[in-house]
């Protein structure tokens, strides 16, 4: 976490602290109890609609209410698809005892973190300075101001009344303390979102850069892949930066790690082998038992990471990763109105993970005498299991060619028989009850899921991904705008959150993509009105950053820098303002850009695995940086051809015919096609063909 070298690592009260973890809409018949959450759309929050615990909706009034009453409140944070918070909703929130307490003691609320994003930061913050660690379900007691005194994640029934008890009594016996404690909080809090504004770019060297990767080396998991540890998660921004600084050093042994890694991912339990798509995360160190949510961020990012890849390692399987992952996305997240859904229950019937674990003799039943060459094929790892008979998990065990050499079967007859297990598979899985959908379209997300369409037709060369990735601009401009401003998420009959940064960010960065490969002006645009949105409301006159909010109601102002499982919104402006000052030829722009950067270098040094999208930004800062600029009749076919390519440090940007936009000023000749490399509007004499341009970058 940033700065915690620099905040004090506070005690909490010997309060028991447990292991972390992470539905049908409801209605009012048939239930004892119905709460205000049964005017909610949030999926998550109907989920708590019929608890015997007075939830609400996070609000003012209910702020108020705790103010007026003088009572503690239990804000109560998790998302839809969340196993463990299933488990704490059954086993703990809906018992009449806990509930009793309380609604006596307590004003209860109840976040979805997907809908309101900034109190999930706010009071994950405080849950790590608390405990180093947290998770989801999300447990906070405040005071009625607003400050936390207490901090958890997953709890036991037992375990929760003992800590309400506990509470309960100290303030009533010693609110002081509880206030003294609650102060020393927020203060941390505050800390980690001071970022102190710099313009000194002597950090911003190679040598730095290198040594931060270096440093990160130290953490790599050789065998497996990715960082070490006993839970891995993909980080597709991570591993993006990594392949374009392996490019341009010519470090062959990080572009093997990177390979390794989208190597083991692809074969283990984490990708779903039957219907597409990622999990989460994987609960083991090899990738091989997933939690098995699946989460749209997810899916968009790797979309656009196993494309790049494609392009990088010329792998079919990559390719193959690709066509399924959009496919799942097709058929299983993607709403009538198209939009994205935003996630995938872990759990069927009550069961995490039961959806897509099999039985051996489930198996044999539907594959018949191919199981036995299947099971080889795909080596049947063993899921955590209490039955008599263990659920298998579905991973590969090796590569095709190894496979097909060892087994004496052609790759083309491998290929048949994977096609229809495939198949035969998926059609007896949809017999089964599937997971609930949470169906928000939340505008981030989507926006990433537009640059996974780009950057697939961008490595596929099928135009129907480039008609989806404009498909689904449009319909956020149409559904997740409101009077000029973005919403966070849509739903009919939702009440609307104003968007936050990352919205912004990530669709202003999905929007200046569309420009690059569609040429149409719309986009840019769409982009440069929608920066100018973030300038006047979202920029922080102390850090020069930008704040995670419009208006901030919370305990202090938040300034996201660090990368989560998305990355860092205020990264992701300082790219786009790169890329805005070269097409609008607006220097204070790039200037801008690089001064956010320089606020960050003393960060990326030792915490490059938490920041990669600031070191992919010093990357192009400390190597050159091009635009290619294409002008003429030909200029969108050529334009296809650069983008087929793998150029990890280029802008592409064509016209076909005279355009009064900055970029492309005194470039046109009639009836002729010119290709112009560029650095911050510095250009070299232009060539006319994409080999000659290749040599001049």
């Amino acid at each position: 976490m940033l700065n915690t070298s620099r905040i004090i690592k506070f005690t909490v009260f010997s309060l028991l602290l447990f292991v972390f973890g992470c539905k049908d809409t409801p209605s009012k018949s048939d239930h004892a109890y119905t709460n205000r959450l049964i005017d909610e759309t949030s999926p998550y929050l109907l989920q708590h609609a019929h608890n015997p615990v007075d939830w609400r909706p996070w609000s003012d009034s209910a702020l108020e209410e705790a103010v007026a009453a003088n009572k503690l409140l239990v804000v109560s944070i998790g998302y839809s698809s969340c196993h463990w918070c299933h488990v704490m909703e059954k086993e703990t929130f809906a018992d009449q005892d806990v509930a009793l307490l309380m609604n006596e003691h307590f004003i209860n609320i109840k976040v979805d973190r997907e809908e309101r994003p900034d109190l999930d930061h706010i009071y994950m913050t405080a849950v790590q300075l608390m405990q180093g660690s947290g998770g989801w379900p999300l447990n906070v007691i405040l005071l009625p101001n607003g400050k936390p005194v207490y901090g958890g994640t997953y709890h036991t029934n037992e375990q929760w009344k003992e800590v309400l008890d506990k509470i309960i009594n100290l303030y009533q016996t010693d609110p002081q303390k509880l206030t003294e404690y609650a102060d020393k909080i927020s203060s941390g809090i505050h800390a980690t979102n001071v970022i102190e504004p710099k313009n000194d770019d002597a950090h911003l060297t190679k040598n730095t850069l290198d040594l931060s990767v270096k440093n990160w080396q130290k953490n790599w998991d050789s065998k497996w892949g990715g960082d070490l540890g006993n839970q891995k998660f993909i980080k597709p921004h991570s591993l993006d930066f990594l392949m374009d600084y392996a490019a341009l050093t010519g470090n062959d042994t990080i572009k093997k790690h990177v390979e390794n890694t989208l190597d083991r991912i692809a074969s283990g339990g984490i990708y779903d082998h039957v219907g597409g798509g990622f999990f989460r995360y994987s609960t083991d160190p090899h990738w091989e038992v997933p939690h098995f949510e699946k989460m749209l961020y997810t899916n968009a990012q790797l979309i656009s990471l196993y494309s790049k890849a494609y392009k990088v390692y010329k792998k079919t399987r990559y390719k193959t990763i690709v066509k399924e992952t959009i496919n799942f996305l097709e058929h299983e997240m993607k709403g009538q109105n198209g939009g994205y859904h935003s996630a995938i229950d872990a759990d069927s019937k009550g069961k995490e993970g039961g959806y897509y674990q099999w039985k051996k003799e489930e198996l044999k039943l539907v594959l018949k005498e191919e199981y036995s060459i299947f099971s080889t094929y795909y080596n049947l790892g063993v899921s955590d299991s209490t039955e008599k008979e263990a659920s298998l998990i579905i991973k590969q065990s090796s590569n095709d060619s190894i496979f097909s050499a060892q087994n004496n079967i052609l790759p083309e007859k491998l290929a048949l028989l994977k096609t229809k297990w495939q198949e035969l598979l998926f059609t007896e899985r949809q017999k089964r009850v599937s997971p609930a959908i949470d169906d928000k379209v939340i505008t981030s997300w989507n926006a990433l899921l537009i640059n996974g369409f780009i950057d697939a037709y961008k490595a596929l060369g099928n135009k129907e991904y480039l008609t989806k990735a404009i498909a689904l601009s449009d319909f956020i401009d149409t559904n997740n705008t409101r009077n000029d401003f973005l919403i966070h998420t849509y739903k009919k009959g939702s009440t609307q959150q104003e968007g936050f940064i990352e919205d912004y960010a990530l669709l202003i960065d999905a929007t200046i993509n569309l420009y690059s490969i569609t040429g149409e002006t719309k986009y840019l645009d769409r982009a440069n009105n929608l920066h100018t949105t973030t300038s006047t409301h979202f920029a922080d006159s102390v850090t020069k950053m930008f704040k995670y909010t419009k208006e901030s109601k919370l305990i202090s102002t938040l300034i996201k820098v660090d990368d989560g499982v998305i990355p860092s919104p205020n990264a992701i402006m300082a790219h786009n303002l790169k890329k805005l000052g070269i097409l609008n030829y607006d220097n204070k722009l790039t200037e801008k850009s690089k001064q956010m950067l320089s606020s960050m270098a003393i960060y990326l040094t030792d915490n490059a695995k938490d920041f990669s999208k600031w070191s992919a930004l010093q990357l192009h800062t400390v190597y050159p940086f091009y635009e290619i600029v294409i002008v003429g009749k030909k200029a969108d076919s050529i334009a296809d051809i650069f983008n087929s390519y793998y150029i990890p440090n280029a802008i592409v940007v064509a016209s076909t015919q005279e355009s009064s936009l900055p970029v492309f000023k005194n470039k046109y000749i009639e009836d002729a096609t010119f290709i112009y490399v560029c650095q911050e509007g510095a250009c070299k004499l232009p060539v006319q063909s994409v080999e000659q341009a290749l040599k001049q970058l």
